[in-house]
């Protein structure tokens, strides 16, 4: 059988990436370059500062993934590029450099959505997973849990009716003054704390999530005691947040009855809620390498490869979808 080798181009948020991935599991090459230090002046991500950066360094970056992977361009079998969700400049550039490169190399577009790339880096940390499988999805734009029925077969179970957790992360992070981004400060700090300070969760009746009362709640405690200890409001908000995420996962085992959990997205790497989804019942968990639980481009190479698989090959009219649903 032939092997089928995929470029992956990034570029929804703040970082630019480029990847060569081979049969959707093997990675030649994964170039990142983040945009963080220069986000981090700001507190959180300017949308026109991260698409002059794209513009800037894309090219760079995919000849780069290009030289690492040691593969000739005219191997790559197809072009795989996030079209959403994200924020609508970056998703331009990238999108648009991954047209040219599609004409000019006489192969298949394929758009990805970011979030199928956020599942499927667990089929490349996971050489032998394959679905059925429930996926938590947890990042800065969304929070659901969706029924992977195949590799290109969704089903979302259960979506956030507020704040997505990794947007009530930065939000915390940033009312306690922690700095861009939010969600590692909040896990190191949470390490030397105690989870004393009890937090409120909304429970939905169905498998929905809400996150907005908690970080509100976070938001008013600090208010009101500016002197209150950080590193147990940090580990007391991670503590009630997991609490969530894993409740509403056991609802979702009982009642489709599948017990292969993975989890997806940049939360995903908070060391407590690793730990803690660990702790199910009865369940087989997958997580992503840390590397891979950020955005990156080989997971949307992956992701690319089932779709060419399936025959879900994009035209070079395809636009930018910053508000893409699975």
């Amino acid at each position: 059988m032939k092997d089928i080798y995929i470029l992956g181009i990034e570029s929804s948020c703040d970082e630019t990436a480029a990847s060569v991935v081979k049969n959707g599991r093997v990675v030649l090459s994964n170039v990142i370059n983040t945009q963080i230090d220069i986000h981090k002046l700001y507190g959180g991500v300017v949308p026109e500062i991260a698409s002059r950066n794209h513009i800037l360094n894309i090219s760079e970056v995919v000849k780069l993934a290009i030289k690492e992977a040691n593969i000739d361009l005219n191997k790559i079998d197809a072009v795989a590029c996030t079209y959403g969700p994200g924020l609508v400049g970056a998703l331009l550039v990238g999108l648009s450099y991954g047209k040219a490169l599609s004409y000019a190399l006489n192969v298949p577009l394929i758009g990805t959505n970011h979030i199928e790339g956020h599942i499927a880096a667990n089929y490349i940390t996971y050489q032998e997973l394959k679905p059925p499988f429930l996926c938590v999805m947890m990042s800065g734009g969304n929070t659901q849990i969706i029924y992977i029925k195949d590799y290109t077969e969704f089903e979302v179970l259960g979506r956030t009716k507020d704040d997505a957790v990794g947007e009530a992360f930065d939000k915390v992070a940033r009312i306690m003054e922690l700095g861009y981004p939010g969600g590692p400060k909040i896990d190191e700090l949470g390490k030397n704390g105690k989870p004393s300070i009890e937090l409120p969760k909304t429970h939905m009746e169905n498998l929905d999530f809400s996150f907005s009362g908690i970080k509100t709640a976070v938001i008013n405690l600090h208010h009101k005691n500016p002197n209150i200890n950080k590193e147990d409001l940090c580990k007391s908000f991670e503590k009630t947040v997991a609490e969530i995420l894993v409740e509403n996962t056991q609802k979702a085992i009982n009642k489709t009855g599948i017990n292969t959990i993975v989890l997806a997205g940049g939360v995903s790497a908070n060391s407590y809620i690793r730990n803690e989804f660990l702790k199910l019942n009865n369940a087989k968990v997958y997580m992503p390498d840390l590397k891979l639980c950020t955005d990156n481009a080989a997971m949307i190479a992956s992701a690319g490869y089932y779709d060419f698989v399936a025959g879900k090959i994009s035209d070079l009219t395809l636009n930018a979808e910053p508000d893409l649903k699975l």
